[in-house]
């Protein structure tokens, strides 16, 4: 079969009446190649026509390759798009697409010596394109005969025009020489920056219509450089005659719809029902239910929302089923609990933010958070302003202490640990090491009791008590008894991994900070899980008073 011909090259200078308009044979010569020449490559699909669904051709394709206008400049119409920006959902046929458009480019649009490359951010990812286009020349009739693929070069080549597709490193000093007539650049949001982008850019300018076709799935990073070209995108999409030559294909879920309502997601899933299994998301969206960081990465890869690396925590729905039973009052719990042995975590505090101590009292297979929470009057106002009076009104109700002055006064938090200090066998405590040092040394002057290991909320330190206290919440053995202001901390916190490895994490507050989130009874309550795991002592008086204060850096107990 010979490759489909049609007139899209108009010569005949009454065209150029005509002005720009929407070339229909262009658009089906392009739609013709993908479905007489082009065959799919894996799964089921395999050796099967590439028949291009609705809006793979409505959507992609024909604007791509319709809209033509006139050029004085070298007297012929040409392709009106130079750039093309797909963003949507992982699994839609993105590295099919642009492999037969990399093809295309390489044999079918007309141009002698063509360049045609593909670029990612390293040469594995973008091998990812290229393999799928060196499989497609393989098993089709026609361009197995015209092309040759050189697989240990990643290059494809067209001896009859003396044309080539390949592979180039992510190395934009490197690629200052190259003269593309077509560029299809995978996966954008892995990009550092726009180094590589605005090499390969540049250099389509001799050219008679050049075309960059960029697709990939939303980051994690709004402030990165492909956060940067989204938001340009997308202002194109609402505005396309702000650049005429840039077509944009976005399917972003909103960021404010419901991510567990099935009927949403076929809009950044095109393909779902024709070669996307919606059980598959189902059974990833179950998970992402119970699991927050894997929410975040479903609403990212399945959604096609843009997210943040910090990512909400705690799944609400399950720290809801651990209220045990509701407190009449805050301290009923407290005394009904009184006499057991306990572990602590303490979280200092800056000026408007809360200083929170938590109680951790195991009872059997339950065990129990007891709380105290302190703010200074001057952060009461801010914190009230932002969230609808509810501190205020914790305070009445006896959640929080709100004490005079511009910070919290730490004698009336001494007055309270040691009344915690008669009341519990308080066995050990971890705290935040911010401004610790005086804080432990009064606590010892008061009450001359337990072991306080302080130390930095790091990766290491903080991991073991927040992976420790979600088993306990996903195993139901966590009684908070319906703290609001726990609750409220719970609701609001992130977590951050650890660049170095994803296993680690640590507590993160909201980037909006001035929107009055605070999250600080969940590190005082990691902090006393810790605390009890490292040294789960048996829940029994010890025999002799004399327990004291350590500060440690170092991780486990200090001597």
């Amino acid at each position: 079969m010979a490759l489909p011909r049609c007139g899209y090259v108009l010569d005949d200078l009454e065209c150029r009446e005509r002005g720009d308009h929407f070339c229909e044979p262009r658009a089906l010569h392009a739609k013709a190649f993908f479905e007489e020449i082009l065959v799919h490559t894996k799964g089921t699909w395999a050796r099967k026509r590439f028949v291009l669904s609705a809006w793979q051709d409505t959507e992609i394709i024909a604007p791509i390759f319709g809209p033509v206008r006139w050029s004085e400049e070298f007297g012929c119409y040409v392709r009106v798009i130079r750039i093309v920006w797909i963003e949507l959902a992982r699994k839609q046929g993105k590295s099919e697409i642009l492999a037969g458009i990399a093809l295309y480019m390489l044999c079918a649009d007309g141009e002698e010596q063509a360049e045609v490359y593909g670029a990612a951010c390293d040469k594995d990812q973008a091998r990812k394109v290229f393999d799928v286009a060196a499989r497609m020349v393989q098993l089709s009739p026609v361009l197995s005969k015209r092309l040759v693929v050189k697989q240990h070069e990643k290059r494809i080549v067209d001896e009859r025009t003396g044309s080539y597709y390949e592979v180039i490193a992510a190395d934009a000093a490197g690629n200052l020489g190259h003269n593309p007539h077509c560029i299809v650049f995978d996966e954008v949001l892995t990009q550092k920056n726009g180094a590589l982008w605005d090499s390969l850019r540049t250099a389509m300018g001799t050219r008679t219509q050049a075309l960059m076709v960029a697709a990939t799935t939303p980051g994690d990073d709004p402030s990165s450089w492909c956060g940067g070209m989204h938001d340009e995108m997308q202002r194109v999409a609402d505005q396309p005659e702000r650049a005429p030559h840039i077509h944009v294909f976005l399917r972003n879920t909103p960021p404010d719809a419901d991510p567990w309502d099935e009927t949403l997601w076929g809009y950044a899933n095109p393909a779902l029902g024709e070669f996307l299994s919606i059980q598959a998301l189902r059974d990833e969206a179950v998970e992402a239910r119970n699991d927050p960081s894997k929410e975040n990465s479903f609403r990212q890869y399945r959604l096609a929302q843009w997210v943040r690396q910090s990512h909400r925590w705690m799944p609400m729905h399950l720290y809801e089923d651990c209220v045990g039973e509701p407190w009449l009052a805050p301290d009923y719990r407290r005394r009904e609990l009184s006499g057991r042995v306990a572990w602590a975590g303490f979280d200092l505090a800056a000026k408007f933010d809360l200083v929170s101590w938590c109680l951790l009292v195991p009872d059997g297979h339950e065990v129990h958070a007891l709380w105290r929470f302190w703010l200074p009057e001057s952060g009461l106002a801010f914190l009230d302003k932002h969230n609808e009076g509810k501190f205020s009104r914790w305070a009445r109700e006896g959640w929080l202490t709100v004490t005079e002055g511009d910070v919290v006064d730490y004698d009336r938090v001494y007055t309270d640990i040691e009344t915690d200090a008669r009341d519990f066998d308080i066995r050990a405590s971890d705290a935040d090491q911010w401004s610790m040092a005086p804080v432990i040394q009064e606590i010892e002057k008061r009450t001359g009791v337990w072991e306080i290991d302080a130390y930095n909320n790091t990766y290491q330190r903080m991991s073991p008590g927040m992976t420790e206290l979600m088993a306990l919440v996903k195993a139901r053995r966590f009684r908070h008894h319906g703290n609001p202001v726990a609750r409220f901390c719970f609701d609001a916190v992130e977590v951050r991994k650890a660049p170095y490895d994803p296993e680690l994490i640590r507590p993160d507050k909201p980037e909006r900070d001035k929107s009055g989130k605070r999250i600080d009874a969940v590190p005082s309550a990691a902090m006393a899980v810790s605390a009890w795991k490292r040294d789960p002592l048996p829940e029994t008086k010890p025999t002799e008073p004399g327990r004291r204060i350590v500060v440690s850096s170092r991780r486990g107990r200090s001597a």
